[in-house]
């Protein structure tokens, strides 16, 4: 198979074929964007990319040059995942024999039991294998919470004995990581997320923004807005009370919600009984490409996450891209949240996810509308300075560039 030649600074045109095999289902999960952007920027720098995914119901598409297997399996808890990882146990000899792979990376949701032939494998085949962790497990209600925690236990601690690197996606996470599994910080390598500063553009967007106002009845409020998961612990709850509290303060401002999850029927229970529905939205989710005209819509994003170990040290991507489309932020102080904006202006901080908090946050950016132009502007220049995808894939490309060249693991 010819590769595309690539310059870097570091090795001159050199291509890494590089497998990537995440427990992803593409028409389901909303989180599957920054997998596919950093895959697609590894791609553009004349790498070649293939991931190894699921699909439920439906085929996904996706418009760039990574190539994308995925299996058909609908989801039912646990029971997917261990099929997917007797499917990955089969496959992925067959594959790596085939296509020769320079790297595996593998999302810690995966589960681990498909990897045993990696000693044996690798020693004759040369190849590398890299696990990546997005998250530590959020989710930890009873038998299902406790299930995932035991799962990313093992894969960790397979990783630290048979894998060639770990990567994760905060300063935060990899102290969290060192500490709780005995691992040298110097080994685990941060790899943060980003935002598409192509798609997620204001000026491209803006008229958009405007149309979907009119459409729902906007046009001359003060839009708060939050989109992604709607989970009972994030926040979400107690920012539907914050609107409620400066009804009087501020009669104009609404809050819109985009996105699904087990809190959604809370808030809509919430509306109801509050008679709340001209102050309140809740929108099922839009695929990708929409999301920032979603957000041009808006006058300022919140990222409320409570001050919980299983969020302090995350990477919102709903922050980033709403940096990115230069709108201000409400957010919690918390490390995943200063490690972004730091001390910045676009950020209006609040101590807790307490709902007087927020609304003493939503009413302070009411009052200074004259000054979130200026605020977003910030907000865009940290996106395109740290936090692009450009970026990013540059900063894996060093890091396995580096992990090529040692002659053992870690």
């Amino acid at each position: 198979m010819e590769m595309i030649s690539l310059v870097t600074n570091r090795n001159p045109r050199i291509s890494l074929r590089i497998l990537w095999v995440d427990f992803l289902i593409l028409d389901m999960h909303l989180h599957k964007t920054s997998r596919l952007e950093i895959l697609k920027h590894l791609a553009k720098r004349g790498h070649h990319v293939h991931l190894l995914a699921l699909q439920s119901k439906k085929q996904y598409h996706w418009n760039s040059d990574i190539k994308i297997t995925a299996i058909p399996l609908r989801y039912f808890p646990v029971i997917s995942m261990v099929f997917f990882g007797i499917i990955v146990l089969v496959y992925l000899p067959f594959y790596i024999i085939r296509k020769k792979p320079d790297f595996i990376i593998v999302e810690r949701n995966t589960p681990f039991f498909g990897f045993l032939w990696k000693p044996f494998l690798s020693r004759f085949l040369g190849f590398k294998v890299i696990l990546d962790i997005r998250s530590t497990p959020v989710d930890l209600r009873k038998l299902w919470g406790y299930l995932k925690t035991l799962q990313f236990n093992i894969s960790v601690r397979i990783a630290k004995a048979m894998f060639d690197g770990m990567t994760t996606i905060s300063n935060g996470m990899r102290q969290e990581l060192s500490k709780r599994f005995d691992i040298d910080p110097e080994l685990i390598r941060v790899r943060s997320d980003g935002a598409s500063t192509e798609l997620f553009t204001y000026e491209e967007n803006a008229h958009y923004g405007l149309k979907l106002r009119k459409r729902f009845g906007l046009s001359n409020k003060f839009i708060f807005f939050y989109h992604g998961a709607l989970g009972r612990s994030r926040g979400v709850m107690e920012c539907v009370k914050a609107i409620m509290l400066i009804k009087a303060e501020c009669p104009d401002s609404v809050l819109f919600f985009l996105g699904s999850g087990p809190a959604a029927r809370d808030i809509e229970r919430l509306i109801q009984k509050n008679k709340i529905q001209d102050r309140v939205t809740v929108h099922t989710p839009v695929d990708y490409e929409d999301v920032p005209k979603y957000i041009a819509m808006c006058d300022v994003g919140i990222v409320p996450l409570p001050n919980y170990s299983r969020w302090r040290n995350q990477w919102p991507l709903k922050l980033l891209e709403y940096l990115a489309m230069k709108r201000p932020v409400i957010v919690t102080d918390i490390p995943a949240n200063r490690e972004i904006v730091g001390n910045n202006e676009c950020a209006i901080y609040v101590p807790s996810s307490n709902p007087i908090q927020i609304a003493r946050a939503m009413e302070f950016a009411y009052k200074n509308r004259e000054k979130l132009k200026d605020w977003g502007e910030l907000g865009r220049e940290i996106i395109d300075q740290k936090h692009n995808w450009d970026e990013k894939a540059k900063d894996l490309e060093n890091y396995l560039l580096e992990v090529k060249s040692r002659s053992s693991g870690w």
